[in-house]
């Protein structure tokens, strides 16, 4: 049995922030993430960077704010001017101009920081590292995830979607191996009568643990479209991001699932695609469509289990089904202690076969 549910958000590790398509060269976007108000930007050769998205003088939203490049800045760097007095601020969160100051008023503006977290575009993905509040500037230790085989390649699709509640039921709802024969009824996917037992084998990752290499369940209608004997791989890592890697031959097709925590009761989910199989880009409306309908049964009884879970009702895990949902919680809990102790983390997860019923 477990209770309820902690607000706890993993730090020191990196999160999915926004497509990398979606913020232009002297673009900024407003985000919240884990209840942090965060201002992202492109400066005008392309470099990502973010900032803390309020202004340490009378606390106005930077994002509202200009993004200026070098040339026009006055400050011989790229720099947010806050819409309210006029403060400027550098990509590294140093002040760079106060207008207000006259020239005898002797004051270090560089003193004045905004909180800047490292930012890194990978694969078409921008990536927030959210450094723990006890080291607040301290350098990632650790890579953004990256999908297998496609090296600097961009995404060929991708789908986002709000789910109303916190991380953790996100998370375990999307690895839940049993609800896809009851949630995920469909022509195109499964039904309610196509149950039968099911093995896989487990084994740890860096981070997490991976479904090792396997044929798709007879059942999975999904994976038939892509024609051949897919083969795939399913690997799970921390804080919540799955990844799937299958091989039809030549051919790849690698699925990112990322999970990102907006504050404690909004959870983003996006489903991003990458493939080598030139006739799944003539699909795209098609699989658009599956991904918005398969995202939103997920939504839909995420958001119903919200009903019962304001009860605080203590929740139940079983096994096999299960194991993996506990294996996300200790993983948690090793990692969260990690960061709190300066140690390093200790992946709890051994090899295993489980079984279960979908």
């Amino acid at each position: 049995m477990i209770g309820a549910q902690r607000n706890m958000f993993l730090r020191d590790i990196w999160y999915f922030a926004v497509p990398g398509e979606s913020l232009a060269p002297g673009a900024m976007v407003h985000k919240v993430l884990l209840g942090d108000p965060i201002v992202i930007g492109r400066e005008a050769d392309g470099t990502p960077f973010a900032l803390r998205d309020i202004c340490p003088h009378r606390g106005v939203p930077l994002s509202s704010g200009a993004l200026f490049s070098p040339e026009t800045s006055g400050c011989g760097t790229s720099a947010i001017e806050c819409p309210y007095h006029g403060w400027k601020f550098r990509p590294d969160g140093h002040c760079a101009e106060i207008p207000s100051l006259v020239p005898d008023q002797d004051m270090d503006i560089e003193r004045i920081k905004v909180r800047a977290y490292p930012v890194r575009e990978v694969q078409g993905n921008i990536w927030v590292y959210i450094a723990d509040d006890a080291h607040p500037d301290a350098a990632p230790t650790i890579d953004p995830p990256q999908v297998p085989d496609f090296d600097d390649k961009v995404p060929n699709i991708r789908e986002s979607m709000i789910f109303d509640c916190h991380i953790d039921h996100a998370v375990i709802g999307l690895m839940d191996p049993a609800h896809g024969p009851f949630v995920h009824q469909a022509w195109w996917w499964r039904s309610s009568k196509s149950i039968h037992e099911k093995a896989k084998d487990f084994a740890p990752n860096p981070r997490g643990f991976t479904m090792v290499a396997h044929t798709p369940s007879s059942n999975s209608a999904g994976y038939k479209v892509l024609g051949g004997t897919p083969v795939t791989e399913i690997s799970f890592q921390l804080p919540g991001i799955r990844i799937e890697h299958i091989k039809i031959g030549k051919n790849t097709v690698c699925g990112l699932t990322t999970v990102t925590p907006l504050d404690e009761n909004r959870t983003e989910i996006t489903q991003t695609f990458y493939w080598t199989m030139p006739f799944l880009s003539f699909a795209k409306p098609i699989a658009r469509q599956f991904m918005r309908a398969f995202l939103g049964q997920d939504r839909d009884m995420v958001n119903l289990q919200q009903q019962g879970l304001k009860f605080e009702p203590r929740l139940m895990l079983i096994n096999d089904s299960d194991v993996q949902a506990k294996w996300y919680h200790r993983l948690k809990t090793e990692w969260a202690k990690s960061v709190e102790d300066g140690s390093e983390f200790v992946n709890p997860i051994e090899p295993i076969t489980l079984r279960w019923r979908s």
